[in-house]
């Protein structure tokens, strides 16, 4: 279909016009041809079964029936005004009635004919009826709607205006039979016969007048894959000007450090997991164009070290290396981390965040703008402007969905050309979202824990196992272990949680006293100061039971810590509830999360509690997270397009989405500018698709 025909305002279909056009456009966002053709039915009725009056029953379904229309008359006053008519079949009868629209209603009504009545069955006194049910002459009806008719989508203004679901499928047929559509397909024929799938004017037909499931089936397919497709396409072409596009710092040689550290230090064998990613790792490294590779690892999984490894091979190479974590208390545990492991290597490590200041902090830019330092890791203080290095070769940030990508790009100027990226994230992404998400990045998953770690047994519990509970956890306290016990905080009723963790924590202090027990207590209104005294305190053993909030979701790292339990479990999300169990289970010893929460649960609650208690696995369960909350609400905010498709489904396209990476990875590989003839249409297609994505121009 030609882009000319397709970008006509909606204004000159005909029986639209300015206002309904403008009605279109605010209420549903549909403002030309294209748009109202990519208006799919939000779902078919089978039409193909007509019941009798006598075979009506009451229920949630929507059914047809035939009969004679008679007995219009308008009833009532006022808002109890109402526009009825019986339905008649021999002896029986039904009772239609409508509340809204009665002048235009009773204009289109058939008197005396007999019709085909659409609608949901009610009980209603002693007989039954059908509110705003469609009727249509049985003589007129068209042979498809003798199989699955679409519904389409409205709203109460567009409705009145006669653009309800009949409406609409009047004003897109008139586009499908208009003349001057234009037949061509962009998809290359190979894409396409690799799946036995129909043209694409075939497909959009066959969305708004299916010939059977079948039919709807691959129509469907094929243009949900297409969606996914172009956004495909767009991250495989921004990552060849990111990797072999964007010239790199070339990593060649593996220097005495890297060697040093892995042969004498490294504090234990890396898992297989681990090896993977750092062999990707080093050839990105290597290859002379810039890295950009995201690395997914459960919590535990050994991220840090790797990373580790990826900036020692930056310092073998005559580069400094930085990393960027969201929170101070999470900097702060990873400049300890590189600290340990830097030191016996003879390379300096600096901490850089908002708490460092006056001379501190000009000593610290002074020696990493002469290359000094070698290791810096800090907070958003590294894109600071007054931030310099010497010679910046790999760039880490870590949790990087708590990052924008103008971040990104203020870490990626500190040299030229740019440093290699490597971004890191604990929270486990579904595949697929993740190919959405982040198609720009090569990716990379650590999918095994450490040797020695014990999976953590996860219970649920209610506040009938309180006393049971308490005893337990004494229990442990007595072997020399730690327990958090963690409080929702939600920001909608702050007060009322602020509340419960002081109730909590007034009930933790009574049943473990003084000074047999010590208890810390962390949430987001103390200082920073007095927040990190506690933090420090339970870390160094000195204190029994934290009592926090979601504060130590990340950033505290406590190998002694071998009870986690999380109050009102029920609600947190998937997600975070791992997040949280992830803070213990990093010894050698057997660790436990428990999941206490009221005895009434609604379905959803159910589902992420069995879950938790079922597995372990971050992936699993970031499955079913999404299940539950689909794809924009998981991630927090809608990203930019590629979570916005018509047809597309992240939860349940897998398959399409990561055929879509292989076709668009093969095509980019192939024929980069699209320069064969059979992508003629396709480079058109995309052109307009990339334009103002900052992608294209450079390509062409």
């Amino acid at each position: 279909m030609s882009s000319r025909w397709l970008d006509t305002p909606l204004a000159y279909l005909k029986g639209i016009g300015p206002l309904r056009a403008e009605a279109l456009a605010g209420d549903l966002g549909l403002r030309t041809f294209g748009d109202l053709l990519a208006h799919y039915p939000y779902r078919y009725i089978d039409r193909s079964v007509v019941l009798r009056i006598r075979e009506l029953q009451p229920g949630p379904a929507e059914v047809q029936v035939r009969g004679l229309l008679t007995g219009v008359q308008t009833v009532g006053s006022g808002p109890k005004r109402r526009l009825t008519a019986r339905l008649v079949d021999g002896p029986d009868e039904l009772e239609l009635v409508w509340f809204k629209g009665l002048r235009w209603v009773e204009k289109g009504l058939p008197v005396g004919e007999e019709v085909i009545v659409f609608g949901r069955v009610n009980a209603f006194k002693n007989g039954l009826n059908i509110a705003h049910p469609e009727v249509e002459r049985a003589s007129s009806r068209p042979a498809a709607a003798a199989g699955l008719t679409p519904m389409y989508s409205s709203t109460e203004r567009l409705g009145s205006m006669q653009l309800h679901s009949r409406g609409f499928a009047a004003k897109i047929d008139a586009l499908l039979e208009d003349p001057a559509r234009d037949r061509s397909d962009w998809m290359p024929e190979s894409l396409r016969e690799t799946q036995k799938w129909p043209r694409r004017e075939v497909a959009v037909h066959s969305m708004h007048h299916p010939e059977s499931p079948q039919a709807l089936a691959a129509a469907r397919n094929r243009l949900a894959f297409e969606e996914l497709f172009l956004d495909q396409l767009l991250f495989a072409y921004q990552r060849l000007q990111q990797g072999r596009g964007r010239a790199g710092h070339r990593f060649a040689s593996v220097g005495t450090h890297l060697t040093k550290f892995y042969e004498e230090i490294l504090p234990f064998p890396l898992t297989e997991a681990q090896k993977r990613v750092v062999r990707e790792i080093r050839r990105d490294m290597g290859s002379g164009g810039a890295m950009n590779r995201l690395v997914q690892g459960d919590v535990g999984s050994g991220k840090t070290l790797v990373a580790f490894m990826a900036m020692l091979l930056a310092v073998d190479n005559g580069f400094q290396a930085a990393l960027m974590a969201p929170t101070e208390i999470l900097a702060q545990q990873h400049a300890r981390s590189l600290e340990n492991w830097a030191e016996p290597l003879g390379l300096r490590v600096a901490l850089l965040t908002g708490s460092v200041k006056g001379s501190a902090r000009k000593q610290l830019l002074a020696d990493l703008a002469d290359g000094s330092l070698h290791l810096l890791v800090g907070t958003h203080a590294l894109i600071e402007d007054p931030v310099v290095f010497h010679n910046l070769g790999l760039a880490v940030v870590d949790e990087q969905h708590r990052f924008g990508v103008a971040q990104r790009a203020r870490l990626l100027a500190k040299n030229r050309p740019g440093p290699h990226m490597l971004v890191m994230t604990a929270t486990p992404i579904p595949r697929t979202l993740a190919m959405s998400l982040y198609g720009d990045l090569e990716q990379s998953v650590i999918d095994e824990l450490p040797p020695g770690r014990k999976p953590i047994q996860t219970l649920h519990r209610t506040d009938a196992n309180r006393l049971a509970l308490w005893s337990f956890l004494k229990k442990e306290i007595a072997l020399g272990r730690q327990v958090y016990m963690v409080y929702p905080l939600i920001e909608e009723s702050e007060k009322l949680d602020y509340k419960d963790l002081m109730d909590g924590y007034e009930s933790v202090c009574r049943d473990f006293p003084q000074p047999e027990y010590q208890v810390s207590i962390v949430h987001g209104r103390m200082r920073p100061e007095d927040k990190e005294w506690e933090m420090g305190r339970f870390a160094r053993g000195e204190t029994h039971i934290m009592v926090a909030t979601t504060v130590i979701e990340v950033g505290v790292n406590v190998p002694n810590a071998s009870v986690m339990v999380i109050e009102n479990a029920e609600r947190f999300g998937l997600s975070q509830l791992h997040q949280l169990r992830g803070r213990v289970g990093r010894g050698a010893e057997q660790s436990y999360c428990v999941l206490m929460t009221s005895s009434k649960l609604s379905d959803d609650a159910v589902t992420r509690i069995e879950t938790m208690v079922r597995t372990n696995d971050g992936f699993e369960i970031a499955d079913v997270d999404l299940q539950l909350r689909g794809p924009g609400d998981l991630m927090g905010t809608r990203q930019s397009g590629v979570m916005e498709y018509k047809l597309a489904n992240l939860v349940h396209d897998g398959p399409l989405v990561e055929w879509a990476r292989r076709a668009a990875a093969r095509i980019v590989d192939e024929d980069s500018q699209l320069e064969q003839p059979e992508h003629a249409a396709l480079r058109a297609r995309f052109s307009d698709y990339a334009r103002g994505r900052m992608v294209w121009g450079r390509i062409a």
